[in-house]
């Protein structure tokens, strides 16, 4: 098994997009101290929102589990650009997913998973983290997930 973050990407073939610039009055990262905050990312592919609409309706758990995946991938970008090499990664913390979902959708959780599977792939040891999966009226632009990140960093 490989052993660094970038090797894991790579073996899957996964490579980070440049990090999505804020859509609004906020910084898409924080460092305070040993601490990484990712604001929260939208399932963006290629420079394109990948993954509209509501989980129940237009979505199913599989299609909501790439979202988040997709989520996963544009929370790393960020990471990386805010610590110039993804190594400096100690662990990650906890996620909140929120997912657009129907009021009967109940399955949250397991959309979530598409990110949490993700960074146990690709962190390996340091993926072990927190979470929330909550259910959403609606999320910006129209996204079907958006997830934030808390690390710890060196």
């Amino acid at each position: 098994m490989s052993t660094t973050i970038a090797s894991r990407l790579e073996a899957r073939g996964i490579a980070l997009p440049d990090a999505a610039a804020p859509a609004a009055n906020y910084l898409p990262f924080v460092v305070c101290g040993n601490a990484l905050y990712v604001s929260g990312q939208l399932p963006m592919r290629e420079g394109t929102l990948a993954y509209t609409g509501h989980l129940g309706r237009d979505l199913d758990v599989a299609a909501g589990q790439e979202a988040a995946l997709w989520c996963a991938v544009n929370i790393l970008a960020q990471a990386a650009s805010a610590l110039g090499e993804l190594e400096r990664v100690v662990r990650l913390v906890k996620i909140n997913g929120f997912v657009a979902s129907t009021p009967d959708f109940t399955d949250q959780h397991k959309v979530i998973n598409g990110a949490s599977d993700f960074f146990a792939d690709v962190l390996g040891e340091r993926a072990g983290h927190a979470r929330a999966a909550v259910g959403m009226a609606a999320l910006p632009m129209n996204a079907a997930v958006e997830i934030d990140a808390h690390f710890e960093i060196a």
